[in-house]
């Protein structure tokens, strides 16, 4: 994993770099939700075109911005890419398999979901193995690769929609604040009403709400039924 020097055009200058060199689609890669404790886990990835029409307004690593901002800049990348994919793992998955297992799979599959074959590809943080392309993982590419931040948007515009409507279905929880993130809103929730299907039982804290809650006998909404949700051994830490 390295980390590129900042430069006054940085964004886009690792994947003019690479063109230069030869690497004419550069695909960028990155998720959304990794260290939240309920929702889905979203993983995108993005080839943004070559000179002035990839400069998309506004452009940034996606925690950086407003959700209005977000939500501009999610339009400018869809209409602009030359090709995008987005991947969404639900929360069984996640607690059968595991997060670091499940997050690289899913960077692979939102790579291999592109209609245009990458050339290249960079991804944030993590070492994406298994595919076709070579591949360089950069430390905070979503601050100095243009694709990888187009790609952050991508999955956390995604994912933040998702929660908006898991909100619907359990308000309870106010995942339209927090989306599945540790807040003591949430924490207060999880108290009161125990986890519901949606949240990820690999986290200790969702694990010892679930247990708390049912000891004092409270009924679980883990299943319509009230019957309770039986998982994983906790074993993800807190993020």
């Amino acid at each position: 994993m390295v980390a590129p020097p900042r430069a006054p055009d940085a964004l886009w200058s690792m994947e003019g770099s690479l063109r230069r060199r030869g690497f004419a689609a550069v695909a960028g890669a990155d998720e959304a939700g990794r260290g939240a404790c309920a929702g889905p886990l979203v993983a995108a990835a993005c080839i943004l075109p070559a000179g002035r029409r990839g400069r998309v307004p506004g452009l940034a690593d996606s925690k950086l911005l407003t959700a209005a901002a977000r939500e501009r800049v999610y339009a400018e990348v869809v209409a602009r890419a030359v090709s995008w994919s987005v991947v969404v793992v639900d929360v069984p998955e996640l607690d059968e398999r595991g997060m670091h297992v499940t997050n690289i799979e899913a960077l692979r599959r939102a790579v291999g979901g592109l209609d245009t074959a990458p050339d290249y590809v960079l991804t944030d943080g993590f070492p994406v193995s298994g595919l076709a392309q070579p591949t360089l993982a950069v430390w905070k590419g979503d601050r100095v690769a243009a694709c990888v931040a187009a790609a952050s948007v991508l999955a956390k515009v995604t994912r933040d929609r998702m929660m908006v409507d898991l909100h619907r279905r359990f308000p309870h929880y106010e995942f339209d604040v927090h989306k599945g993130y540790i807040t003591d809103l949430h924490t207060a929730a999880l108290d009161r009403f125990g986890p519901c299907p949606e949240h990820r039982h690999r986290f200790v804290n969702v694990a010892r709400a679930r247990d708390a809650h049912v000891a004092r006998g409270g009924r679980s909404l883990m299943d319509d039924d009230g019957r309770v949700h039986q998982s994983p051994t906790p074993v993800e830490s807190l993020r």
